[in-house]
């Protein structure tokens, strides 16, 4: 299982990129964590520290496609250590400023997210010209999705570990130092110097003008939605099954799932349409969650959490040859930051939208939430399953092409076509 991954670590520029863009988008994966305790250290209300919070994913859902659209026009080293740098500066801003001045705090940490830099859609971007075309990324896809899982449960530790030993303080001051040499790391090796988008035409929806992506964004909302919810839905149940220690086991849980699953996933080849196999994926990933409403005992719960997050991973990894297949020329680091966008947009609904039902119907009603959402976002797939298996841009010959700096005219395939 672990050749596939193996040998793409050992190609060269793989590792350092994979690192670097992990550690580079440190702070995003830990800004709501870091700013709630914060807050909360400064003396703030729990209402203010969730306010800020929500500033700065809206800030960031915003900046992602902005950022990349930039990206995919200037190349990669003017825009991701600068907005490295920038986004780090406005957290230094907040962390010494303090609360006292909610104008300023509210500004800073705005900008923060807004300015954090596209790391995820470049390297994904970079992907192709790094391993060639083919299977090797496709299991890079998989790899990174599974890298993702990582991070998002080693990010957490690292910002309490920081407040332990020093403060909450400390902690957003050493997360986003962090995440500018993350940044940097990558911006100056000689894939990411190199790269340069394909030819372009204008056009002011970018990414958006082709039906495909839009297609896929409209299903990966509704999975945002469903992870949004499950976070809201795990707090009443484990306030009855043991308190914040199984919460914290749930979250895991989750993350240990889809850590599998994408594990598993990425370490095969797959032949067939991408666009069959993400329904196919989504379909288990709905009916995975339909169990949580079961709601046993706290150890058959954690297991049954793994279950849900088995699916997630792999269908995340399959999108992304799906993005890549219907980018349209000059814009994959905007379409493939537009799916993170959807995906943080699509959890902070699932997050408000989880809490009223819990507080009307219990848990059990807070866990059909997912349920639900998974299957608006299997009928979007299946309504829109002749756009989706569609060429997009792959045959299409072309002067130059996302990973060829000297823009030597050849024909371009997607990594998506031969997955």
């Amino acid at each position: 299982m672990a050749a596939g991954y193996l040998e793409i670590l050992r190609t060269r520029h793989a590792a350092r990129l994979l690192t670097g863009t992990l550690v580079g988008r440190l702070p995003n994966a830990t800004a709501a964590l870091a700013i709630v305790l914060f807050v909360r250290a400064e003396g703030g209300t729990y209402s203010l520290a969730g306010a800020l919070a929500a500033v700065y994913g809206v800030a960031n859902a915003v900046g992602q496609p902005v950022l990349g659209r930039l990206v995919d026009l200037c190349g990669q080293p003017r825009v991701q250590l600068p907005g490295a740098l920038a986004s780090a500066a406005a957290a230094a801003v907040f962390a010494f400023a303090g609360t006292g001045s909610l104008p300023v705090a509210y500004a800073a940490v705005a900008a923060a997210g807004l300015c954090a830099p596209p790391l995820e859609g470049g390297l994904r971007a970079l992907w192709p010209g790094v391993l060639g075309e083919g299977d090797r990324v496709h299991t890079a896809y998989a790899m990174d999705a599974v890298a993702q899982e990582v991070m998002f449960t080693l990010g957490p530790l690292l910002v309490t570990l920081c407040v332990s030993l020093w403060s909450a303080q400390a902690a957003l001051l050493v997360v986003n130092a962090v995440g500018v040499l993350g940044a940097l790391s990558v911006v100056v090796s000689a894939p990411s110097r190199a790269w340069r988008s394909a030819p372009r035409e204008a056009h002011w929806l970018g990414a958006l003008r082709s039906s495909g992506l839009l297609a896929l964004l409209a299903a990966f909302l509704f999975v945002g939605v469903a992870m949004g919810s499950i976070t809201v839905a795990s707090v009443p149940y484990a306030d009855d099954h043991g308190g914040d220690v199984v919460y914290g086991w749930l979250m895991a849980a989750m993350g240990l799932g889809a850590l599998l699953g994408g594990t598993v996933y990425g370490a095969r080849g797959w032949t067939g349409e991408p666009a069959r196999r993400l329904r196919a994926l989504v379909a288990l990933l709905a009916v995975c969650y339909l169990p949580l409403m079961l709601m046993p005992d706290a150890v058959a719960m954690v297991l049954l959490t793994v279950l849900a997050g088995v699916f997630l991973a792999p269908a995340i990894a399959c999108a992304f040859v799906l993005v890549d297949r219907h980018a349209p020329g000059g814009t994959v680091t905007e379409a493939f930051s537009w799916l993170v966008t959807t995906f943080t947009v699509g959890a902070s609904v699932g997050t408000g939208l989880a809490g009223p039902v819990v507080e009307a119907g219990g848990a059990r009603w807070g866990f059909a939430v997912p349920a639900v959402a998974g299957g608006a976002s299997l009928l979007v797939l299946a309504v829109t399953g002749r756009v989706l298996a569609a060429p997009g841009r792959g045959a299409v010959v072309a002067v130059g092409s996302e990973n060829d700096p000297n823009r030597a005219a050849e024909p371009r395939f997607s990594s998506g076509d031969r997955a």
